[in-house]
């Protein structure tokens, strides 16, 4: 095969990013194509189906303009997506209305009536996950049943949004692993559908996708998608995996003892175990990882998306400057962050604002802004979200700690590590060294083409790849200062969390 560069695409969830590597995992170019969700009602999140679809086309060609490599030195193009988002298909696999979009809590009441009727240890032992979430296919299954009955009888595919992207490129509607765990229709013991959660949302197995191993190549590029793309027909296409597990193989996280966090749209943490992990507490999903055979212990959470809606709502002089001068305006909310001392003067921030997740999962949960006084001014503000979505990170290593997993240090990627002030304060609150990385914002497309790689005989082994193809960036150490302030932020984040349950779930359920 001649040609000899790798194309990943990473479908999150505001945007997507499309990068070309050499096979030494080296990036040559990169380009992101962004989108706005569509909010129609409280706790609805969807988006036309066909803005996907081009969006993905501009990162591809942005992509190979980006890199300045032709199109037909391409050899495999690998995926990696956002989990949960889901499209309903006709019978000429058309969609049928919007993709409901991952982060979507519309279902909360049929995550718990679902719960109620298998229990959480069979749901987890069936599936990995802890417990029945309000963003889960399933929930949202049960409520198009109820609320959209027509769509629903009317759908003959129910498909992920990376499959319907790997039929539009190869005319076959195929899913894997990684990403089928969190839909609660699939058993992670068996590698095949869950016969009786099929049942009990009257779906049959003909109404969803193939399954596939992760990173498979199950195509080649058609030539209605190759002029779409910019890219040659008959382009091997791999079914792809889980953005967060082509994210931590991507900057080298594929053997256990490494603890990495993405704070990103959604903030996530990634370790990984050898083995099937069940967490008695019921508290840590388990995930297979982006290499077959492999798992990993993954928390999730909505938080990261606050710092967005935080700029866009309450910076628009931040905004205006980079619009007019170039200065990036979260690199001005960091200068706004350092004027603050830890802690805030006590103002506490939950940034829930589409739930939480585990180990802390809620999808009653609602963000609130905690303790202002006269004292506090906007830069409070900006310490307090990033202080808020830090309690979370914390969460989420207590719990996986829990296991008997030894986090020593962060590795931390996504948006999010491009802040030191944020970087500083989760080192600060959590007590452990953390590092950044070099290209580690492509770590998901670059995990995407290196498994697409390995599927198609290009390369041996990803892992090895992915570990030499990345440089250690920053270094942050805990401050010892700030240790007594974080204990005490940390204790009272869970107070208020607590306290705030029972006045959230009944207005929710009222609504």
């Amino acid at each position: 095969m001649s040609a000899r560069y790798l194309l990943g695409i990473d479908v999150g969830t505001t945007a997507i990013k499309a990068a070309v590597f050499d096979t030494d995992g080296i990036e040559v170019g990169s380009f992101t194509a962004e989108y706005t969700l569509l909010t129609p009602r409280a706790g609805q999140v969807e988006l036309d189906v066909e803005t996907y679809v081009t969006t993905f086309a501009l990162a591809v060609r942005g992509a190979l303009q980006e890199a300045a490599v032709p199109a037909s030195e391409i050899a495999v193009l690998g995926l990696s997506a956002q989990g949960e988002t889901f499209c309903c298909l006709d019978n000429d696999n058309q969609p049928i209305g919007r993709a409901i979009v991952w982060m979507d809590t519309r279902a909360a009441a049929e995550a718990e009536i679902i719960e109620e009727h298998f229990g959480r240890p069979t749901l987890q032992t069936t599936t990995g996950q802890v417990s029945m979430d309000s963003i889960y296919p399933a929930a949202k299954l049960l409520w198009l049943r109820t609320h959209e009955p027509k769509r629903f009888q009317n759908t003959a595919k129910f498909a992920l949004l990376k499959d319907y992207l790997v039929y539009r490129m190869t005319g076959r509607l195929t899913s894997e692993d990684s990403l089928l765990c969190t839909t609660m229709l699939w058993d992670i013991n068996t590698r095949r559908w869950w016969p009786e959660m099929l049942d009990y949302l009257g779906i049959t197995p003909e109404q969803l996708p193939e399954i596939a191993p992760q990173g498979d190549i199950v195509g080649l590029l058609t030539a209605s998608a190759a002029a779409e793309l910019g890219l040659p027909a008959g382009l091997p296409v791999s079914v792809g995996a889980l953005d967060q597990a082509c994210g931590a193989l991507g900057i080298g996280n594929a053997e256990p003892g490494i603890f990495s966090e993405s704070t990103g749209s959604a903030l996530t943490s990634v370790t990984i175990t050898d083995e099937l992990t069940l967490d008695p507490a019921g508290r840590v999903p388990c995930f297979p990882s982006a290499i077959a055979g492999q798992y990993m212990l993954h928390c999730f959470s909505t938080g990261g998306m606050v710092m967005r809606w935080y700029r866009d709502n309450f910076c628009s002089s931040e905004m205006q400057v980079e619009s007019l001068c170039g200065i990036n305006a979260y690199y001005l909310i960091d200068q706004e962050v350092a004027q603050v001392e830890p802690g805030c003067e006590g103002l506490i921030v939950l940034p829930h604002l589409q739930g939480s997740g585990p180990p802390d999962l809620d999808a009653y949960a609602r963000g609130t802004i905690f303790g202002l006084t006269l004292a506090h001014k906007k830069q409070h503000l900006s310490r307090g979200v990033m202080e808020g979505v830090t309690m979370v990170l914390r969460r989420m290593i207590e719990a996986t700690a829990q296991l008997g997993i030894k986090v020593s240090e962060i590795i931390s990627l996504s948006g999010g590590a491009k802040s030191a002030a944020w970087c500083q304060i989760k080192s600060d609150a959590t007590g452990l060294p953390l590092r950044t990385l070099l290209s580690a914002e492509s770590a998901a497309c670059r995990g995407a083409a290196l498994i697409a790689a390995v599927g198609a005989g290009l390369i041996e082994s990803a892992a090895p790849i992915a570990r030499q193809s990345i440089d250690f960036d920053r270094s942050y150490q805990p401050n010892p200062q700030h240790t007594k302030t974080y204990d005490e932020l940390f204790e009272r984040y869970g107070m208020l969390e607590k306290a705030l349950k029972p006045l959230l779930k009944p207005a929710e359920a009222a609504g």
